[in-house]
């Protein structure tokens, strides 16, 4: 079974402490049985100290990381910016633990640990946003992006800030195990199984007025005709609303525009065929509502970086 060990250093976030414990111990295959063991540690197997009043128990120390076969590190509070770059050599010694091949994966201004240790010279990264210029000034071998949700550069993943750890989880569960079980974590855990964009999504929106009318019944109208065309007038005249009334609702309720959200549904209802059928990749586009094979690989590999080809043998091998 696939080991994750998270390390808990001193003054962790709590909620970002849980969020791989609950991603990973949630996901369960087809007779429930669990596809993950998930570990706690700190450096030397004592207590630690949270970002809150209370402190956290763990049962094993850094001598388990030999044993893991994906590394996570939630954030933690450790005064100015500066001192995460100045971390003890024994928290830096941890990696030395590590077997070649473990995927590491940093929650938030975890990534200073990361830089730190050197893990992340040349590679692309991300980091919260607020620090993201800071973390670039101290670390200028890193290349910083700051403007995405989580990167992942192989063996080594970063997730930008608190719940976009959720969204590297569930997408590693994805990667590992496929869409159905990622969507079903999601479900459970009663969050979004995938969310398109990047960290603008923090801008505050307007809430609508409960008694104002939504766009929720016709992305559900939507949903169930993704194989074909979904003009923006139709969706609006389904919404009974004007086009532009509609696309600010629209915005207002889901943080992106129809096209796109229509784009990110289709993307994703052709992830679904791609792993769970052997239809061939036009016959994947037509139903997915794509028109054409060459119209899906231009917004598959825009969204997730891979080709459906690509995608598919990543999943069914």
């Amino acid at each position: 079974m696939h080991r994750v060990v998270v390390l808990a250093l001193d003054g962790v976030y709590p909620f970002e402490l849980s969020i791989p414990v609950r991603i990973f111990g949630t996901a369960a295959g087809p007779d429930e049985e669990p596809l993950y063991e998930v570990l706690t540690c700190s450096v030397d197997g004592e207590p630690v100290r949270t970002s809150a009043d209370f402190s956290v128990t763990v049962e094993n120390g850094s001598e388990i990381l030999a044993t893991a076969d994906t590394l996570v590190i939630p954030p933690f509070s450790c005064g100015p910016l500066d001192d995460r770059a100045r971390l003890s050599d024994e928290v830096i010694g941890i990696f030395e633990h590590l077997r070649p091949g473990t995927r590491i994966v940093s929650i938030c201004t975890a990534s200073y640990v990361l830089a730190a240790a050197g893990l992340l010279d040349g590679r692309p990264a991300t980091t919260h946003w607020t620090e993201a210029e800071h973390f670039q000034r101290m670390f200028p071998s890193v290349k910083v992006n700051s403007d995405v949700l989580f990167v992942d550069d192989g063996e080594v993943l970063t997730a930008a800030g608190v719940a976009s750890g959720v969204d590297l989880c569930l997408y590693l569960v994805r990667r590992d195990h496929g869409s159905e079980v990622a969507n079903r974590v999601a479900r459970l855990c009663v969050v979004p199984p995938w969310r398109d964009g990047g960290q603008a999504q923090f801008i505050e929106r307007p809430v609508p007025e409960p008694s104002a009318a939504t766009t929720s019944d016709t992305r559900v109208w939507a949903l169930e005709r993704l194989h074909r065309p979904i003009p923006l007038t139709e969706m609006a005249g389904r919404a009974r609303m004007s086009v532009r009334t509609f696309t600010r609702r629209f915005r207002d309720e889901v943080g992106m525009t129809p096209g796109r959200w229509l784009i990110q549904q289709r993307v994703e209802r052709a992830r679904h065929l791609l792993e769970t059928t052997d239809l061939p990749v036009d016959r994947v586009a037509e139903q997915a509502g794509f028109g054409t094979g060459a119209s899906m690989r231009k917004h598959l590999t825009t969204v997730i970086g891979v080709s459906p080809t690509a995608y598919r043998h990543t999943f069914r091998g």
